[in-house]
């Protein structure tokens, strides 16, 4: 059997004002030609579908369109978790219609799905709150799947039935796990748990989460679940939620965050993004096939003290969306800021670095005069040595909305 994993979708997100959704809908049309390409049994994709509660229809209609695409007519089934980013209601709204095509839509981690059959042979033989079993055409083997959505830590608490205890949620939620994994994984199945938390391996490195990601669950005030609480029946666990491909743990099977398909923060500058394929037999240990991703635009960055040495890299990177930062003795004038960002069609805000920036006596910068300037000119002179202006001056349009308020006239 083989089951491609993904994650970490984060359909409609935007990188400051650049849209990333024609990326999104090329990246995804290129999983869906490895699903087919690799004949796939299965896709699971595990949370973050969308990059906040209310995507915008585009969003919503490219995740939907995807899924029926990757369902194949409803001959393969396709499971998709709420992450941390969506809305687990809003997950399962169109969950009739999905199962026709024999995609699952999972928004909670106690969710206890009805069983079904596909016109296309997909069936649902048994349910649990928190797992489903499978029967996929083509196979003899039955593929189990615990399925534990993201939730806060009040939702868990709630939907694993936790009173107010001094235990930590993260023990509740191995004992959830191990109560399925002993009731229903054995060796005559296909055996995965599927979740979109923050794990890590105890007593090893915290692994990294993207600088625009939002904090997830800190499960019982612990920072993270161990892969010691994963059942050591299971045979794989299909991670969601770090945008970096990685193997958090072999032991007692491989742990993988699948990555992110695109690049979504500077910090994932140089990232080669994945999906894994997973070959898997009953009662065997299970072959990773992890596939690079091609498509979508880099993200990245550089340092520069020259202005033409800055302009000659942006010429050199008209394909990607970049950030660059400027490293000057003084203010970076306003005519070179404009060169720099009329130079490059997907630049974010320049990032200035003044060597000689003058301080006061409490290390913060500080206005040098005040005599014989207008009210405009010190407002500049303000912006530009606060942490927001970073030594550049105020846009346009906050220097008219300055002057607007300026106008006010105020009534007692």
């Amino acid at each position: 059997m083989k089951i491609l994993h993904t994650a970490d979708w984060h359909l409609g997100k935007r990188l400051d004002m650049f849209s990333r959704l024609e990326e999104q809908r090329e990246v995804l049309a290129e999983i869906v030609e490895i699903a087919d390409k690799e004949e796939v049994d299965a896709v699971i994709v595990a949370g973050d579908l969308f990059d906040n509660f209310n995507p915008s229809s585009e969003a919503t209609e490219l995740l939907y369109s995807t899924l029926h695409r990757l369902s194949n007519n409803g001959t393969r089934a396709v499971i998709a978790i709420a992450g941390n980013h969506d809305s687990p209601e809003r997950i399962e709204v169109p969950d009739a219609l999905a199962r026709a095509c024999g995609i699952i839509f999972v928004g909670y981690p106690n969710a206890y799905l009805r069983p079904f059959t596909t016109d296309g042979g997909i069936e649902v033989l048994h349910v649990d709150n928190g797992y489903i079993e499978l029967a996929l055409p083509k196979q003899q083997t039955p593929l189990r799947l615990i399925l534990t959505p993201y939730a806060n830590e009040i939702r868990l608490k709630t939907y694993l039935g936790v009173e107010d205890t001094e235990d930590s949620l993260r023990q509740h939620l191995a004992q959830h796990w191990k109560q399925l994994a002993d009731q229903y994984f054995d060796e005559k199945g296909i055996n995965f748990l599927v979740t979109h938390l923050f794990m890590m391996k105890n007593g090893g490195e915290q692994p990294e989460e993207p600088d625009d990601e939002k904090p997830i669950l800190h499960v019982g005030g612990a920072s993270a679940i161990y892969s010691e609480n994963i059942p050591p029946q299971t045979q794989y666990v299909a991670l969601g939620h770090l945008h970096r491909f990685q193997t958090i743990d072999t032991e007692p099977c491989p742990i993988i965050y699948s990555s992110s398909p695109l690049a979504y923060s500077f910090s994932e500058a140089n990232q080669t993004k994945y999906v894994v394929v997973v070959e898997a037999q009953a009662g065997k240990p299970v072959n990773l096939l992890p596939i690079a991703l091609t498509k979508g635009k880099k993200l990245l960055r550089n340092k520069f003290t020259e202005v033409e040495e800055a302009l000659a890299w942006l010429e050199e990177n008209q394909d990607a969306i970049v950030q660059i930062t400027m490293i000057t003795e003084s203010y970076l004038e306003s005519a070179d800021k404009k060169r720099l960002m009329d130079a490059h069609p997907m630049m974010m805000p320049i990032i200035p670095e003044v060597k000689n920036l003058q301080k006061g006596n409490d290390g913060t910068s500080k206005i040098v005069s005040i005599d014989n300037k207008s009210m405009e000119e010190l407002f500049v002179e303000y912006f530009k040595n606060s942490k927001e202006g970073k030594g550049q001056a105020p846009s346009e349009s906050l220097m008219e909305l300055f002057k607007e308020i300026q106008s006010v006239e105020i009534f007692e």
